[in-house]
């Protein structure tokens, strides 16, 4: 049985997935980002225990099947983004509509119905968010960063982090340097 998970964005999340579903004596086949595959089918007192104890870590069990896919979409975007490097052999929704099994230009209505925005802004926002935290990780250029969030130059990347955020990606990398002497110096 697939249950979906709303916020469950990262390492830690699953974790506390992990040990929710233990203490609740549920096993489970797959823990990924926003989804778990349990054995069991589960009745709607351990599901409302289950829905509860999650709410209580900052977690939502989804029942609403248009919820259900805006996170999945979300989920695989984010899972894209921030914990894979890996470019994509074609384009982003081709690389959507194929992990997902549904028409891009389904996907990307329902997308902007729901959440208010597109796909493609969506993507854009995490792209900038991911090279604000490898700018401030200090450990790679701009060149590097637009190469691994799949930019064709770093114009662009500076393009859309400048319209993002407001601000260039050195002026954005020189506040972040002097924040951190001033930490240091605390």
């Amino acid at each position: 049985m697939k249950l979906y998970i709303k916020y469950m964005v990262s390492l830690r999340c699953k974790l506390l997935v992990k040990q929710e579903l233990e203490r609740l004596g549920l096993h489970y086949t797959r823990i990924d980002l926003g989804v778990i595959e349990i054995l069991e089918t589960i009745n709607e007192q351990k599901k409302r225990e289950l829905k509860s104890n999650l709410a209580t870590s900052g977690l939502e069990l989804l029942d609403d099947k248009r919820n259900i896919l805006i996170d999945r979409i979300k989920n695989v975007i984010i899972e894209m983004i921030h914990y894979t490097d890996e470019v994509p052999k074609v384009n982003y929704s081709e690389y959507i509509s194929e992990k997902l099994s549904y028409d891009y230009t389904y996907l990307s209505n329902l997308f902007s119905e729901v959440k208010g925005i597109t796909i493609q802004h969506f993507i854009i926002k995490h792209k900038i968010e991911r090279a604000k935290e490898l700018i401030l990780y200090d450990q790679l250029n701009l060149t590097e960063i637009s190469h691994i969030l799949h930019y064709s130059s770093v114009g662009h990347l500076s393009y859309q982090f400048k319209k993002v955020t407001g601000h260039t990606p050195s002026y954005y990398k020189k506040i972040g340097k002097k924040r951190k002497n001033n930490l240091e110096n605390l």
